[in-house]
């Protein structure tokens, strides 16, 4: 009994956490449920492998007490909860108090597990968004053109016209010491040296801020289950329509998002300030709440507080002074993996495809769900007749260093035996078993358009890695204008793809965009997959 006094007056720190009481009905549910796991996960890491639930216990620390029947609820409650990591309950400590009951419930993870978080940066062209994240790999500050972001452009002329025109990745770990930097960036040893040494991997995925390559940007934010969204704003420009259009996109998939606002070393307080309050005045207007993070105790707040309220956290920051970095590397640090999906059968949409000499066919993108092992027999596809390959796993990396298994949120190259690098294309799926998809019935919602969709329309839809054109052939009404929403049966126009129920996906067309989630799939006939 003193023990639990002692947790509850250090409040939740670490691996504690306070529940009163848990029920099936309300905490298992869709949506509840998922959240609930992110945190325990988040416990456990922070218990390096062991979280501590103290129950019975309001958030403040009340000693509340429940009842017998509500104390062992919340108990299968938890195993669920833990059943999701790998994770089981190994120990129960129950007190009677005068109000009822109350306990300790120790969880742990059944084996050592890394965090790896996956944070997407988007914004308008030259808002400074690669500069930045090669200031937080390395630690360094930029010259004030733009010298770090050589460190993520890959391509020659990105790196001679500064601009990116694909998407790169950057990396930053947390372990005991602190956060682990980078001397070279562009060295594959020094960031394989990082997954090893981190407790804790978050994952950069830059995308293109120049609007030709929109497309990109999309795939970057739709393609990769991002866990947040990072979006960059320039002191010295300010909003853009770009800056609208990437946080409208973060906005459509759900996405937690933080704000950076960037270069306040070239302006002065009164424009930070303007820039600033523009970007509330955006916000509030979609129902969320901006928050300006001000000290570390604010960043630590607001990264607990992202994944269940609809806060915005702001940071002013310099690439050049390093003003408000260290604010960012405190929030970022303390971050919560939201894609927890490791239970279910393993699945990861083709980003990009490579052939290395020594290594063979490479695909590379971030695991959906479930686990891969080396050695593990698994379906490519679909083809372009609709059937899948049998495929077996050669080698796995996580940022250039080898690892026998991989997991759901991991980004990860993947080495394959059984095929050639060009029967693979982007939008492809490796999975456990593939059924092919030529039509769905999804339901839709135009956001913008500027006269009514009817059937025969065809945009190009977002969904995970693909990117394809598909053709509206029935709609439940006449005609579509933008805020409305209809229940549209799709085909997809050149080639069959691997979909899901529950799928959530962006569509547009030149000035049209469009969201959706698919409601039901219709197979192709017969299933090839057997070769």
């Amino acid at each position: 009994m003193r023990d639990i006094k002692e947790l509850v007056s250090n409040g939740e720190i670490e691996n504690i956490e306070f529940k009163e009481y848990l029920t099936p009905e309300v905490h298992l549910r869709e949506g509840r449920r998922e959240s609930l796991i992110c945190q325990m996960n988040h416990r456990i890491i922070c218990g390096k492998g062991s979280a501590i639930y103290v129950i019975g216990v309001s958030d403040r620390g009340d000693l509340k007490g429940i009842s017998e029947e509500a104390f062992e609820r919340t108990l299968s409650v938890l195993r669920s909860l833990a059943s999701e990591l790998d994770a089981e309950i190994s120990e129960v400590e129950k007190y009677k108090v005068e109000e009822g009951y109350i306990g300790t419930v120790t969880i742990k993870q059944k084996e050592s597990k890394k965090d790896h978080i996956i944070i997407c940066t988007a914004g308008h062209v030259d808002h400074g968004k690669s500069t930045l994240i090669a200031s937080l790999m390395t630690g360094k500050e930029d010259d004030g053109a733009g010298r770090m972001r050589v460190y993520l452009d890959t391509l020659p002329h990105e790196i001679e016209r500064g601009l990116s025109a694909e998407l790169s990745y950057g990396i930053l770990g947390f372990g005991n010491e602190g956060i682990i930097r980078l001397r070279n960036p562009l060295n594959k040893d020094e960031r394989a040296e990082v997954v090893k040494r981190a407790e804790k991997v978050i994952s950069f995925v830059d995308t293109v801020g120049h609007e030709p390559w929109l497309r990109t940007t999309i795939r970057g934010i739709v393609g990769q289950k991002i866990d947040y969204g990072l979006l960059v704003v320039s002191a010295d420009q300010g909003v853009t329509h770009i800056t609208k259009e990437h946080l409208g996109i973060m906005f459509a998939v759900d996405l937690p998002v933080i704000i950076a606002i960037t270069k306040i070393d070239r302006v002065s307080l009164e424009k930070v300030e303007e820039v600033e309050n523009e970007i509330q005045k955006i916000l509030k207007r979609v129902g969320k709440i901006p928050m300006r993070v001000r000290n570390e105790e604010d960043a630590k707040r607001c990264a607990e507080m992202l994944l269940s309220d609809p806060i915005i956290p702001i940071i002013r920051t310099s690439a050049v002074t390093r003003e408000g970095i260290d604010l960012l590397e405190t929030l970022l640090g303390n971050l919560i993996k939201r894609n927890v999906k490791f239970k279910e059968s393993f699945r990861m949409y083709i980003d990009k495809v490579y052939n290395i000499s020594g290594v063979g066919v490479v695909v590379s993108g971030t695991i959906s769900q479930g686990r891969v092992r080396v050695g593990d027999v698994l379906e490519l596809g679909p083809m372009d007749d609709g059937s899948f390959k049998k495929v077996r796993v050669n080698s796995i990396e996580i940022h250039h260093y080898n690892v026998s298994e991989a997991k759901a949120g991991d980004i990860v190259g993947i080495s394959l035996r059984g095929v050639e690098k060009d029967q693979i294309r982007r939008g492809m799926v490796l999975v456990e078993r593939g059924i092919a998809v030529r039509e769905f019935l999804a339901e839709v919602m135009i956001l913008n358009h500027p006269t009514c969709i009817m059937r025969g329309y065809e945009p190009v839809v977002h969904m995970d890695t693909i990117s394809e054109t598909v053709i509206f052939e029935e709609m439940d009404r006449e005609y579509l204008k933008a805020g409305e929403r209809a229940i549209v049966k799709l085909r997809f126009k050149f080639h069959p793809q691997y979909i899901y129920e529950g799928q959530k996906f962006i569509f547009r067309e030149g000035k049209t965009k469009g969201i959706g989630r698919v409601v039901a799939v219709v197979a192709q006939p017969g299933r090839a997959g057997d070769s």
